[in-house]
């Protein structure tokens, strides 16, 4: 497949004049200068990747374990339980790049995948060597081969009469997906999702996701996230599937059910959240510019050291 060389342009905007800009609110970031994005976050094992221009790394008592540089401006990490140092990071300046050692080290992957800023990246839940990435003003990508090549997935999702960027995206293994798989996607317009059979972008609603995509009808949620503000991140552990985390504007928010109810666990503008992978009571996020931990699902929040 050729590579884009309009990333501001996707394939229905070009075909239907496209859609306006999105206008970003970024929070003050932690580890880089004021022109770089946040700091993305992601558990590696009993550990904690802070990555922005360098990646940091901490055992869940704030200690710092290791600091590298990184294979570019790192927008968005992701890892799997079941391949410990595996590190997946989409970059600013295009492409994907990869470590087996847990930052360390970083190969760049992007035969295939469009030119553009990646945005978001996600790891397939159960199969590492399945990712998933969001190319700004393009589209949803996938590659089975653990980023070796890459294949257009589907188009950006359409929320509020516009096409919108994913900022976020994770997979999660709920038993109304197809094949039991739904990639779920943050924006500048709110929540949205998709089954991995990439057939068409949803509303997140109760009852049966999959017999509300064949008929077309979707139920609203009973308590959304809140309308007009950008789901910076989102995070979810294989642990508890159910169990969803979202980074806001007014806060980090938490679903039980999936994404149908949420309530705000934290207040302040959280930019990134993390969950181990093992335990979902288990947090790392950051809120305000500044990295907390809580071990009770957000009840309590701890400052661990950053810098």
């Amino acid at each position: 497949m050729s590579k884009i060389s309009c990333p501001g342009l996707s394939r229905r905007g070009f075909l239907a004049a496209g859609a306006g800009a999105w206008l970003t609110v970024a929070a003050k970031p932690l580890l880089a200068q004021a022109t770089a994005p946040d700091p993305a976050l992601a558990f590696d094992g009993n550990h904690i990747l802070v990555a922005s221009s360098r990646i940091r790394r901490y055992d869940l008592t704030g200690d710092a374990q290791g600091e590298w540089a990184a294979p570019g401006i790192i927008r968005a990490l992701a890892t799997h339980p079941d391949r410990s140092g595996h590190v997946i990071a989409g970059l600013a300046s295009g492409g994907v790049s990869i470590s087996e050692d847990g930052g360390q080290t970083w190969e760049t992957r992007a035969t295939g995948l469009s030119e553009g800023t990646v945005d978001a990246v996600a790891i397939a839940a159960g199969n590492p060597e399945l990712l998933y990435a969001a190319v700004r003003g393009d589209g949803l990508w996938k590659s089975e081969n653990a980023g070796r090549s890459w294949v257009l997935a589907m188009d950006r999702p359409w929320l509020n009469e516009a096409e919108h960027d994913p900022l976020t995206l994770t997979s999660v293994n709920l038993e109304t997906g197809m094949g039991g798989i739904w990639i779920y996607a943050g924006t500048g317009a709110g929540l949205t999702r998709v089954p991995d059979c990439f057939c068409r972008w949803q509303d997140v609603q109760p009852g049966n996701a999959m017999d509300a995509l064949v008929s077309g009808e979707a139920p609203p949620a009973e308590a959304p996230l809140p309308e007009g503000e950008p789901v910076r991140a989102l995070a979810t552990a294989p642990s508890a599937p159910k169990v969803l985390y979202a980074a806001l504007p007014s806060g980090l928010w938490m679903s039980a059910d999936a994404g149908v109810v949420w309530s705000r666990l934290a207040q302040g503008s959280a930019s990134a959240v993390a969950v181990h992978s093992g335990n979902a009571d288990l947090l790392a996020a950051l809120i305000d510019g500044h990295l907390k931990l809580s071990r009770d699902g957000g009840a309590n929040w701890a400052a661990i050291a950053a810098a």
